[in-house]
């Protein structure tokens, strides 16, 4: 059978009245994503002795789904550019991050107004996710459908986190 969640992606772009330098500052903070997140309710750097951010960095997130499952997930940088670029991606339990089970990246650049275009992406990986479990056993058409129907989610979630980003102040 075809493997239709390996690969599925979606993402938003939006442009926002934040320099970039000021964005990243708030993408690239990990512990403040539940101020702005309606599924990622909290995230805590796990290198306790070198936090992130920074390439390898660990985080553990607690994310809140709609239909009432709470899962803990561990994630790991793979960019960090200040001003420019913050990407990650979440473990499964094999914690290969080669094969993971999503990967996250926001890219700034700025715009000729001192503002932000905040391009967002999300796409899953080979590794394990609940939309691969929700995808077993089902045809084609009805994967089709839990897929699709999750990435519409991802991708207004993740419209709904860069406009509340934008809102909050750096600290």
């Amino acid at each position: 059978m075809v493997d239709q969640v390996t690969g599925a992606r979606t993402e938003v772009e939006l442009t926002v009245g934040v320099a970039p330098e000021k964005f990243w500052e708030i993408v690239a903070d990990v512990t403040r994503i539940g101020e702005f997140s309606p599924e990622c309710k909290a995230a805590a750097w796990l290198d306790a002795d070198s936090p992130g951010p920074r390439v390898g960095a660990r985080f553990s997130g607690r994310n809140e789904f709609g239909n009432g499952f709470v899962g803990e997930v561990t994630g790991v940088v793979t960019e960090c550019e200040s001003g420019r670029v913050f990407s990650w991606v979440v473990l499964d339990g094999a914690e290969d991050v080669a094969r993971p089970g999503t990967t996250w990246r926001y890219e700034l650049s700025p715009t000729a107004d001192g503002g932000t275009t905040v391009r967002h992406t999300f796409e899953h990986g080979p590794g394990d996710t609940g939309v691969r479990v929700m995808a077993e056993g089902k045809t084609p058409e009805e994967v089709t459908v839990v897929v699709e129907d999750r990435l519409a989610q991802v991708r207004d979630h993740m419209t709904q986190t860069i406009k509340a980003m934008a809102g909050a102040d750096s600290r």
